[in-house]
């Protein structure tokens, strides 16, 4: 269940770890690693208080989720988090996220090639085989 955070003024509505992480199919230990490492924040939280996250740092864990999803490594996350810096500067992330972005166009172009290339390999090699197995079922 959600709960308001009495340490926001405005509010906010908090949500807690597990919820969160039941409704984005992560886990509680990925939210807490990614925490760990400095790729996302949650509500500061007295002692022994559950982990929440207002909807702008479920907005970030998205973000996160989706550059995953574009094959970022742990570090690129981490570089960008430093490029958003402590002043939450979007206009300072964006051209660093352009820059990994291209880099993994280019990986992702390099592996279609090969993967192209293996796939031209793998048809040249059955053709062959094929070839010899009914060359020598006609000898037969």
């Amino acid at each position: 269940m959600s709960r308001l955070s009495p340490d926001h003024a405005n509010s906010e509505e908090i949500i807690p770890i597990g919820e969160l992480a039941n409704t984005l199919g992560l886990t509680t230990r990925t939210l807490r690693y990614w925490e760990e490492v400095g790729m996302i924040e949650s509500v500061p939280r007295a002692d022994g208080a559950t982990r929440g996250y207002t909807p702008y740092y479920v907005r970030r864990i998205r973000f996160i989720m989706k550059l995953k999803d574009f094959g970022l490594t742990i570090k690129e996350m981490q570089d960008l988090y430093v490029a958003y810096g402590e002043a939450k500067q979007t206009e300072r992330m964006i051209p660093r996220l352009v820059e990994i972005l291209d880099e993994h166009i280019n990986k992702v172009d390099e592996k279609m090639a090969k993967l192209a290339s293996l796939r031209k390999d793998i048809v040249e090699y059955r053709q062959k085989i094929s070839s010899r197995l009914a060359s020598s079922n006609t000898k037969e």
